[in-house]
């Protein structure tokens, strides 16, 4: 690992260059930010746990014909990863009423919207990620417009498997955040990870609304039993694809 050129350390990950410059080598962090890295902390063992949700999720969206970056997991914590330009866009697909939704539009936690919700946020910390109108993406050409309109339809599409797969393993996707880029023939992937980093996740079993949860809400709110929420999520995950998935 130390021979390893870095190319870019996140708030969550290492990306490391490979001898194949269309390769890219990911580490998962321990380390967890909230509220736009205001807040800074460690959940142990959270890097081995999200790249392996993440690896199979991939794996899940790939099968049903979403191309991502994914190539492999070559070892615990680790991922390797086609290299692509990040769109500097987060995708959020919204299925209930939750955390800043709430904030700004004073809709009930909990409110299950009547259809899936698709918002796009500029990728930028030090603005805040701010949510942007169609006439701001157009203006601001971060993606061409068939782009734009791509991402939702892959949006939607993965939004529909991921509801299904959950289900299955008695969680409610309740939102989550994607992130897409273009490889070097120019073809839309998507990237970044999916995990309780960047989905809320609510155990069906508990009724209870801090006890339910069982993703980064848990870290962000202080509500305790972070790891374990953790664990328990990616359990169910490969309780349902199969521990040799």
């Amino acid at each position: 690992m130390s021979q390893l050129e870095k190319r870019y350390e996140g708030k969550a990950k290492i990306l490391y260059a490979t001898d194949d410059p269309a390769v890219l080598l990911t580490v998962y962090k321990d380390d967890a930010t909230a509220f736009n890295a205001q807040k800074r902390g460690s959940i142990q063992g959270k890097g081995v746990i999200n790249c392996t949700i993440a690896t199979h999720l991939f794996q899940l969206l790939e099968q049903q014909g979403i191309p991502t970056h994914f190539i492999d997991m070559p070892e615990a914590g680790q991922m390797r990863v086609r290299a692509v330009q990040i769109i500097p866009l987060e995708v959020v697909v919204r299925n209930i009423a939750a955390g800043s939704l709430c904030r700004e539009t004073g809709l009930p936690v909990g409110m299950v919207l009547p259809q899936p919700l698709v918002e796009f946020y500029y990728k930028r910390d030090d603005l805040g990620d701010p949510l942007l109108t169609p006439d701001r993406l157009a203006i601001m050409q971060l993606a061409t417009a068939e782009q734009v309109e791509q991402m939702r339809t892959l949006a939607l599409r993965i939004n529909s498997i991921l509801q299904d797969f959950f289900g299955q393993c008695d969680i409610t996707l309740v939102d989550f955040k994607l992130e897409f880029g273009l490889d070097a023939t120019g073809q839309l992937l998507l990237a970044d990870e999916i995990s309780p980093d960047t989905c809320r996740l609510w155990n069906r079993a508990e009724s209870d609304p801090n006890r339910r949860v069982l993703d980064k809400d848990r870290f962000r709110h202080d509500l305790g039993d972070v790891e374990a929420a953790y664990q328990q999520v990616l359990a169910r995950v490969l309780a349902q694809r199969g521990a040799g998935a």
